[in-house]
């Protein structure tokens, strides 16, 4: 695939880049895992300052703008750093179903909070029956006065310990709608666990609990399914930039580390290992590319293409983890080094909104990918 960043998106990939550098290393990232919430309020208010917290609200709305592609650069560079905090479950989840289904007062009272770093909102809407279930909810929504009140359980919250506000996801009459719940209502009720990637998840329950309605209830579908593609690209993003991260240290390692008098990187079946492991990289990197273009495409004929970058991704997040393991030998396994992180990372990517099976079953069944467009 033949493509160029914009001047622009070049700055913002440095500016990334030099932030994860300067502010998220290894040794810092396991003092802010350390924490009780498991991410930072300081480095979240450092991407406010940078304005990574507005990337993909309109500059009306006092967003930095941009779209797929910047999301992208932006998560591969977080996917080398291992970042916590909540970007992907504010910025992209909730955020994007705001800035799609929410009024003008919603967005009003909601954007410029999220964007100074003063607001976490999360999208609930995965259920205990499962992935494939999840854009036609369980829980249920009744309307009350000028409102609603919901009921029924949602699981692997990315992030709802910490949120103000979830966006959730439940069924109105036969329709799919998504609502506004604040975590404090009564009838809201939360367990938070760290995942084995650190990254904390909280089932949430809610009883007759108070919620306003964000859009109308036959459009929750469609939006749903728009920020499910735009969390799956900017995933699959992250994924090439724990791989790539990954790559790095796995070869470092090879030059470094000496058997029978001469370095690892020195025997050919070793130099085969990372030349394949580079392959799956760089296949990675074209697909989340062409995932990233997908997300802007208005049809929302790009979904498919979607769906295969994630599978990509995650079936070469297996075999680049797997041989950096294996090549780095028994410090591979160990929490001081940073590449067992990278794979349990990539493991829990894979994971998210789908694994590589799913979405190989997601194209099959509808008959294979439609033409590049």
């Amino acid at each position: 695939m033949d493509f160029d960043f914009s001047e622009e998106q070049r700055l913002l990939g440095e500016t990334v880049d030099r932030f994860v550098a300067d502010r998220y290393d290894f040794a810092q990232r396991e003092a802010i895992l350390a924490q009780g919430e498991g991410w930072s309020a300081d480095v979240w208010c450092a991407l406010a300052e940078l304005g990574l917290l507005g990337v993909g609200f309109a500059e009306a709305d006092g967003g930095f703008g941009g779209g797929g592609i910047e999301r992208m650069i932006i998560a591969e560079a977080f996917g080398r750093g291992l970042l916590l905090e909540p970007w992907l479950a504010t910025v992209v989840l909730a955020g994007g179903a705001l800035r799609r289904a929410g009024t003008a007062e919603q967005k009003e009272a909601r954007i410029g909070a999220i964007i100074a770093g003063e607001r976490i909102m999360v999208l609930a809407h995965v259920e205990p029956q499962g992935l494939r279930h999840t854009r036609d909810a369980r829980a249920l929504a009744v309307a009350h006065g000028e409102g609603y009140r919901i009921t029924g359980e949602k699981i692997a919250v990315l992030h709802g310990g910490s949120a103000h506000e979830l966006v959730v996801s439940a069924r109105v009459g036969d329709e799919t709608g998504l609502f506004l719940v604040d975590v404090d209502s009564p009838g809201v009720s939360r367990e938070t666990v760290r995942g084995y990637d650190g990254v904390p998840v909280s089932t949430i329950r809610f009883e007759d609990a108070p919620a306003e309605a964000l859009g109308a209830a036959d459009e929750g579908r469609r939006v749903l399914a728009a920020v499910l593609d735009d969390a799956i690209a900017v995933l699959t993003a992250e994924a090439v930039g724990a791989m790539t991260e990954t790559l790095r240290l796995t070869g470092d390692y090879l030059k470094t580390r000496e058997q029978f008098g001469v370095a690892l990187a020195s025997f050919q079946a070793l130099q085969h290992r990372m030349v394949d492991m580079y392959v799956q990289v760089e296949l990675s990197r074209s697909a989340a590319i062409h995932a990233a273009l997908a997300c802007d495409d208005p049809s929302g004929g790009g979904t498919l293409h979607i769906a295969a970058a994630k599978a990509q991704a995650g079936r070469a997040g297996r075999l680049v983890g797997q041989n950096a393991i294996q090549l780095h030998g028994a410090i591979g396994f160990t929490a001081e080094h940073k590449v067992g992180h990278l794979f349990k990372r990539l493991a829990a990517i894979d994971a998210l909104f789908g694994d590589a099976d799913h979405h190989i079953d997601r194209i099959a069944e509808a008959g294979g990918l439609p033409p590049l467009s």
